[in-house]
């Protein structure tokens, strides 16, 4: 009987269910868009109900569409947005609140109290985080104050908290397994990287119950059974990551030096560092790549908070393009943004300058602005962030050995090209795009013996394109100066 893995890729805009057969090829995908809320300035919610609710749907649809059997499956794989927050009651499964998401950025003020407390540089040497409104851990606190009844309830050990693999977990399992995976629990701003716990110290800082939290396992485990109503039959869940680390997987970049590049609803920048957690001195994270068999290897990482949300806004903010995929054309027909400069800093801007009150800007504009400049400076953009990410990488003596791209937006050959023109580096596209899915496949697989090594993983490697940069380097300082301005020019720390 043939055997494949069904990876649940709960993202920040939808939900999806990839299905692989075991030689790692996605042969059904189902996907549900979900809804964004916006409360108030700097505030983005998800309705965990409609999270759970589209992730049922792609499950069974994925599995229909193929038309195999549930027998046929051999394990789920999970892979979330990350630092996402919910807190629900253990004795009925509802959320206490809507989710909050890794973006939003209603805690700044109080992680700008912490920082003047002192108490960033104890942070950063427990959890090699930084204190920003992103991490899971101020979410958890605003939580339990700010929800009737919420802090006495989780004291009496009534509620659990989880990021998104997490409620999942729980909720797949029918309320039996709470629990996360190392490299979720990484991006709490709660978890030692080094000693691998929960760490007292700054939970006891935040006010935060220690029996809130999930039991951290690796990344590849034994997480659970699924109830048997999801599918009509019990399927173990042997492989959770966040989805940059899960990204990191999917590209098997699993020697140091090796470097892949997410283009999402944000942009990620993970190296791999091996056995040795790099300590930033230009604002990155250092952070749980994976942990396999109790062994971790770690990660130097960047995070751009905007990247295809900024497309998403061409698209439906401004109306400037039907669909994104249009924004291939229309920059290759326009060529230059002509001088234009688009800082995405919709909910503040992410490493290495880390400013939460950042607001998005457009500079450069005059009377022969159009629609072409406009959506060349907003893919240029990216390309821009992720060049800012690899130069504090370099002055971390971290130099990339290669860049593996991968995500929705780099399907866009001219958004690929001029990144690779950026960077003045050649840029890898693999052949499966989709490989923060294929990460959890490849845990979820080596777990059940789908897979029987990592070597056997990286064999199912396989490279679509290498964009070869071609810019002049005249040409490509010039741009990246003008985007160096435009960026102090909106910073307001």
């Amino acid at each position: 009987m043939a055997q494949y893995i069904l990876s649940i890729d709960q993202g920040t805009t939808s939900s999806r269910a990839i299905l692989f057969s075991d030689q790692a090829e996605p042969v059904a995908v189902a996907q549900h868009e979900f809804t964004q809320h916006f409360p108030q300035d700097g505030w983005v919610e998800h309705d965990p109900e409609e999270i759970w609710d589209t992730t049922v749907q792609v499950i069974q649809e994925a599995v229909e569409q193929k038309g195999i059997q549930p027998a046929e499956i051999a394990a789920f794989g999970i892979t979330n947005q990350r630092e996402t927050t919910l807190i629900w009651d253990r004795s009925t499964g509802a959320p206490i609140y809507n989710a909050i998401v890794w973006q939003d950025r209603r805690t700044a003020d109080f992680c700008a109290q912490l920082r003047s407390d002192g108490f960033e540089s104890t942070v950063t040497e427990t959890t090699g985080l930084l204190l920003d409104p992103y991490f899971s851990a101020t979410k958890i606190k605003w939580l339990l104050d700010h929800v009737d009844g919420a802090r006495a309830r989780a004291e009496r050990g009534e509620l659990a908290f989880g990021t998104v693999d997490t409620f999942l977990l729980w909720r797949l399992t029918g309320g039996k397994v709470h629990k996360t995976d190392a490299t979720n629990a990484s991006r709490t701003l709660l978890f030692n990287i080094y000693s691998q716990q929960w760490d007292e110290a700054i939970c006891q800082k935040l006010d935060i119950p220690l029996s809130l939290l999930p039991t951290v396992e690796d990344s590849s485990a034994e997480f659970g059974i699924t109830l048997d109503s999801i599918l009509g039959r019990e399927i173990p869940i042997t492989g959770v990551a966040g989805d940059q680390q899960a990204a990191l997987v999917g590209q098997c970049c699993f020697d140091a030096g090796m470097t892949k590049s997410t283009f999402g609803t944000g942009c990620f920048v993970i190296m791999n560092t091996g056995f040795h957690a790099v300590k930033s001195a230009n604002r990155l994270l250092t952070t749980v790549a994976y942990r396999l068999d109790g062994t971790v290897t770690y990660g130097l990482e960047g995070s751009i908070f905007i990247a295809g949300a900024a497309v998403q806004w061409l698209r439906d903010g401004l109306k400037l393009v039907a669909d994104a995929s249009e924004t291939e054309a229309i920059a290759r027909q326009t060529g230059d943004s002509a001088g234009v400069y688009l800082v995405p800093a919709f909910t503040g801007l992410g490493a290495p300058h880390w400013d939460p009150n950042a607001r998005g800007a457009i500079f450069g504009l005059t009377r022969d602005t159009g629609i072409g400049e406009i959506v060349t400076a907003t893919l240029q953009s990216t390309c821009f962030q992720t060049r800012d990410l690899l130069e504090a990488m370099a002055s971390d003596g971290s130099v990339p050995t290669l860049l593996r791209v991968d995500g929705g937006m780099i399907a866009n050959n001219w958004l690929a090209q001029f990144l690779a023109d950026c960077l003045a580096t050649p840029v890898d596209r693999p052949k499966v795009t989709e490989t923060t899915a294929l990460g959890a496949c490849f845990l979820a697989g080596l777990k059940v013996g789908v897979f029987d090594s990592l070597d056997a993983v990286r064999s199912r490697w396989q490279q679509e394109r290498r964009f070869e940069p071609s810019m002049a380097a005249e040409e490509r300082d010039r741009l990246y100066a003008g985007w160096c301005n435009a960026i102090q020019r909106t910073k307001q720390d």
